[in-house]
C-alpha cells in the first residue's frame, strides 16, 4: 500500500523558505529551501533561538508572538541576502503557541512581481489596441471557431459578439448567410495568408477580408486572425479625392485664365511656354514681395516691362516705381542720383540738397537697369544698402532707413565681369539668388505672331490707320533672327504702318528684314543662284503669296479679298507669274 506524504514532507519541497518557532522563539522546523536561501546548509538550526541566527527577522517574530497578529510583506536587508518575509501566528484556540515564517529572496519576488505586472500590462495593451482598431478583427481557433471579435467587427457586420463567439465562421456564411464568403477554412487548409472581398448582408458593406495563420512554437497552426477593412469607405474617399483634384484643377485653370487676362491688361504678350513660365515666376515673386531680383536677357527682350509687371502685381503697385539706367550717367552724378546729397555736398549742389532715387522709391520699387555698368565704388554702397536697408546722402552724417524692392537687370555676362574684377563678387552673389532669364525673341517664335499683331493694333490706333499684315509676312517674321529682340520687332511694325502706301504692310516689312530670311526660304525658280536683290525678293514673295491665295480661294474675287487688292490686279499678277489656271473670274 502506497504511503501518504505527511505535512512536513509537503513543506520540505515548498518553493518558499519556511521556518517555524515555538512560543519562546526557538526554531522547531526548517525546510530545505530556507537553508538554501539563508545559506545555512550545515548550520545547526533546530532548537536554536531565532534571535541568534536571524536577528532582524526575530524582531518581527517577537512582535507576532506577543500580539498574535500576522506581520506580512516585510522587507529585510540582511548581510547575506535580502528577503521578503510573511510571519503568521500558530494558535491553539486563543493561545499563541508559535509562528511560521514564510520568505523569498527579494530578487525572486521582484522577478515574479514584474512578470505578473508585465503580463497585466501586455493584456491591457492588447485589449486597448484590439478594441480601438478601426478595422474589424476576428480571432478564431485552429478549427475555425470564433474566439473573439472587436467592436469594429460588430459595426461592420451589424452583429453582437455574444451571438458570434463559439460559432464556426463557416456556419455564419452557410447557415445564417451573414456574409457572402469566408477565408478561415482556406487559411487553415493552406496555412497561408488569404484575402477576399466580402459582402455583408446586414450593413450592405463591402469589406476586404484578410486571414492570417498564427503558429505555435512547434510550427503548428494555433489560431487564425482575420482583418476586415471597409472598402466602401475607401471608395468614398477615392471619389472625394478625385472631386478635390478636379476642383483644384478648375481653380488652377481659372487662376491661369485670370493671369492671362491680367497680362493682356498690362500689354504683356506670353504665348510661348517659356514666357508663361517666366511670368508665373514673376507673379509669385511679386505676390511675396521678394526683393533683390536679377533680370537677365539680351537688349530689347523686355526686362524693363517685366520689372514693371512685378511692381504692378505686388502690394506696392500704388507706390512709386523708380527706374534708372546705370550706364547713362557718369560715376559722380550716378552716386548723387541714387543716394542723394546734402546742402553743400559738392560744388554746384542744390542749396536745399536733394533726395536720391532710393528715397523716392521708399515703399515702392527701384529698378536698376544695366547694373553691369554700375561703377565699382557705387557697387559697394549698393551692397551696403542691401545688407542694412539704410542710405546716407552724400555729405550727410546720418543714415536713413529705406524700404523698397530692388530689381536689377543687365544684358551683360556678369559672371565674366566678376572674373575680370569689374563687378564685385559679393554683390553678384547677393543679386544672383533670385534670377529670371528672359530668352531672346528668336528662341520663342510663338510670341512673334501675337506681338506683331499687338504692335499693329497699337500703331493703327495711334496713327488712325487700318493696315493689315498677311500670314506669309508673319511667317517671314518668325524666321527672322531679331538681333534687337522685341524692340526691333516693334520698330519694324511701326515703320511698316507709317511708310506703307497701301493697306498691306508686307512690302515694307520685307524691305526691313532684308534678304536674311528669304535667302534661306526662296530661290528664283529655274536658277541656281540665290536671290541677291530686293526686286527679286519682292517678286518671289509676291509669287508665294499668290500661290498661297490660290490654295485657299476658289475665285479671283476671293483671292482679291484674301490679299486685300483689286480683282484686276490679281488677274494681272497671275499672268505675270504664269500662275493662271482654271479659276473662275467672278
Amino acid at each position: 500500500m502506497r504511503k501518504t506524504p505527511n505535512y512536513e514532507q509537503f513543506l520540505q519541497f515548498s518553493t518558499h523558505g519556511v521556518i517555524a518557532t515555538d512560543r519562546d522563539g526557538r526554531i522547531r522546523f526548517v525546510n530545505k529551501r530556507a537553508r538554501e536561501i539563508l545559506k545555512f546548509i550545515k548550520t545547526k538550526m533546530i532548537g536554536v533561538q531565532i534571535t541568534k541566527l536571524l536577528p532582524k527577522t526575530s524582531e518581527l517574530v517577537t512582535q507576532c508572538l506577543a500580539t498574535g497578529k500576522p506581520q506580512l510583506e516585510s522587507q529585510i536587508q540582511g548581510k547575506r541576502v535580502n528577503l521578503i518575509v510573511n510571519i503568521n501566528p500558530i494558535k491553539e484556540g486563543k493561545t499563541v503557541s508559535g509562528c511560521v515564517c514564510n520568505f523569498l529572496r527579494l530578487d525572486e519576488f521582484e522577478s515574479t512581481a514584474w512578470k505578473l505586472e508585465s503580463f497585466d500590462l501586455v493584456d491591457r495593451q492588447f485589449k486597448t489596441v484590439f478594441e480601438s482598431s478601426s478595422d474589424g478583427i476576428w480571432i478564431c481557433d485552429k478549427n475555425g471557431r470564433v474566439v473573439l471579435i472587436n467592436r469594429a467587427s460588430e459595426r461592420l457586420g451589424g452583429i453582437k459578439r455574444e451571438d458570434i463567439i463559439g460559432t464556426k465562421v463557416s456556419d455564419l456564411v452557410k447557415k445564417k448567410r451573414l456574409y457572402s464568403n469566408y477565408v478561415t477554412d482556406e487559411v487553415i487548409e493552406t496555412k497561408r495568408v488569404v484575402s477576399q472581398l466580402q459582402h455583408v448582408k446586414n450593413t450592405k458593406k463591402t469589406v476586404l477580408c484578410t486571414g492570417i495563420p498564427v503558429f505555435d512554437r512547434n510550427d503548428k497552426l494555433s489560431m487564425v486572425v482575420i482583418n476586415e477593412r471597409d472598402i466602401t469607405q475607401l471608395e468614398a474617399l477615392k471619389v472625394q479625392l478625385e472631386e478635390t483634384r478636379k476642383e483644384k484643377d478648375r481653380y488652377k485653370n481659372e487662376l491661369t485664365e485670370l493671369s492671362m487676362l491680367e497680362l493682356k491688361r498690362q500689354k504683356i504678350v506670353a504665348e510661348s511656354n517659356q514666357m508663361r513660365d517666366i511670368l508665373k515666376t514673376a507673379l509669385k515673386l511679386a505676390r511675396l514681395e521678394v526683393t533683390d531680383i536679377l533680370l537677365l536677357g539680351e537688349s530689347g527682350t523686355g526686362k524693363g516691362l517685366l520689372a514693371k509687371f512685378i511692381h504692378n502685381n505686388s502690394q506696392r503697385k500704388k507706390k512709386p516705381f523708380i527706374q534708372i539706367n546705370c550706364a547713362a550717367l557718369p560715376e559722380n552724378l550716378l552716386e548723387a542720383e541714387l543716394f542723394g546729397y546734402e546742402k553743400g555736398a559738392f560744388s554746384g549742389a542744390d542749396e536745399q540738397g536733394k533726395p536720391g532715387l532710393f528715397e523716392l522709391a521708399h515703399e515702392g520699387t527701384l529698378f536698376l537697369d544695366e547694373i553691369g555698368e554700375l561703377p565699382f565704388s557705387v557697387q559697394a554702397k549698393l551692397l551696403k544698402y542691401l545688407d542694412d536697408h539704410e542710405v546716407q546722402r552724400l555729405g550727410g552724417i546720418k543714415a536713413k532707413p529705406i524700404d523698397c524692392i530692388i530689381i536689377a537687370a543687365t544684358n551683360q555676362d556678369i559672371e565674366k565681369f566678376v572674373r575680370q574684377k569689374k563687378f564685385r563678387k559679393d554683390l553678384f552673389y547677393r543679386l544672383n539668388i533670385l534670377t529670371i532669364k528672359i530668352p531672346p525673341l528668336r528662341e520663342r517664335p510663338d510670341d512673334i505672331f501675337e506681338l506683331a499683331n499687338s504692335f499693329l493694333r497699337h500703331y493703327n490706333r495711334k496713327y488712325k490707320q487700318k493696315k493689315k499684315l498677311n500670314p506669309l509676312a508673319l511667317s517671314l517674321l518668325q524666321g527672322y533672327s531679331f538681333a534687337g529682340n522685341v524692340r526691333e520687332l516693334k520698330n519694324i511694325i511701326k515703320k511698316a504702318v507709317v511708310m506703307s502706301e497701301g493697306n498691306v504692310i508686307d512690302t515694307v516689312i520685307l524691305s526691313s528684314i532684308g534678304k536674311e530670311v528669304l535667302e534661306d526660304r526662296w530661290k528664283v525658280r529655274g536658277a541656281d543662284k540665290k536671290i541677291n536683290n530686293l526686286v527679286d525678293m519682292l517678286s518671289a514673295l509676291e509669287k508665294e503669296m499668290l500661290k498661297n491665295a490660290m490654295r485657299h480661294c476658289k475665285s479671283t474675287r476671293e483671292m482679291a479679298h484674301f490679299l486685300n487688292i483689286s480683282q484686276p490686279t490679281v488677274v494681272r499678277k497671275l499672268k505675270k507669274h504664269r500662275l493662271s489656271r482654271s479659276i473662275i473670274q467672278t
